[in-house]
């Protein structure tokens, strides 16, 4: 690994790491960055997952006096995040990677509306409130779009909560955050037993991405909410674009 390969990597993964802290799509950087320097896909793919995932965990520690108050959601939703993670993963090896990065763009397309538009369609759902098993249910799904890819979960995820009747963002990050270590866990050890990993460039991006997603949450708290809010929906407006792009022209 010559040492532009090594700056490349390291910025890459130093700034998922916090994109993943603030809002997800962390895998946006690190992902193309691998494939950039002729990583193949899936095993860029993999690569990425082992490199964020301690990253995801540093940022949940980082919010663990937010995870406090969550107790009560934590082990229904873990346990399904930990199922989905490992069926997208299992996915991914199995099936053709270019049939869900085709369907890739418009999911985050209908993620980023959702976050954007949050007031407003909470207004319109303000009469009924959604059952318990709602929550539920999208986890799971997004949980396997997480095994499978994962670029784009934390804000999917983000989205459903704001849906769903969350409200204080601080509160929404952290149960984003473990969550996504739980379904990147999943998925990273499914791609490690079926060999999809470049370890060595991996390790290099873990430690990167773990001092970006602790200093990520130092960040986070210190900012007003209006401007994380607005730094969400510019990084889904921008992510989503880009695969636009990536993908049809």
């Amino acid at each position: 690994m010559t040492a532009g390969e090594l700056a490349l990597l390291c910025a890459a993964a130093a700034l998922g790491g916090a994109i993943n802290g603030i809002a997800g799509g962390g895998s946006f950087l690190t992902f193309p960055a691998l494939v950039f320097l002729g990583v193949p896909p899936l095993t860029a793919n993999a690569t990425s997952t082992v490199a964020l995932w301690p990253g995801s965990l540093a940022s949940a520690v980082g919010y663990r006096a937010e995870l406090k108050e969550l107790r009560g959601r934590l082990w229904s939703l873990g346990l399904l995040s930990l199922l989905g993670g490992s069926l997208g993963a299992l996915a991914a090896i199995a099936m053709p990677p270019k049939l869900f990065v085709n369907t890739l763009p418009f999911l985050l397309l209908l993620a980023v509306c959702a976050f954007t538009f949050q007031e407003q369609l909470r207004a319109r759902l303000n009469r009924t409130q959604p059952a318990p098993r709602a929550v539920h249910v999208m986890q799971f799904f997004i949980s396997l779009y997480g095994g499978y890819f994962g670029g784009g979960m934390g804000l999917m995820m983000l989205a459903a909560f704001s849906l769903l009747g969350m409200t204080a963002l601080h509160s929404m990050n952290a149960l984003k955050s473990i969550l996504g270590v739980a379904i990147n866990f999943a998925a990273l050890a499914i791609f490690a037993l079926s060999g999809s990993v470049d370890w060595k460039r991996a390790l290099v991006m873990a430690v990167a991405a773990s001092l970006g997603g602790f200093g990520s949450v130092f960040f986070a708290k210190r900012i007003s909410v209006h401007l994380v809010k607005n730094a969400v929906i510019a990084i889904g407006w921008a992510t989503t674009f880009m695969f636009f792009y990536r993908t049809f022209f």
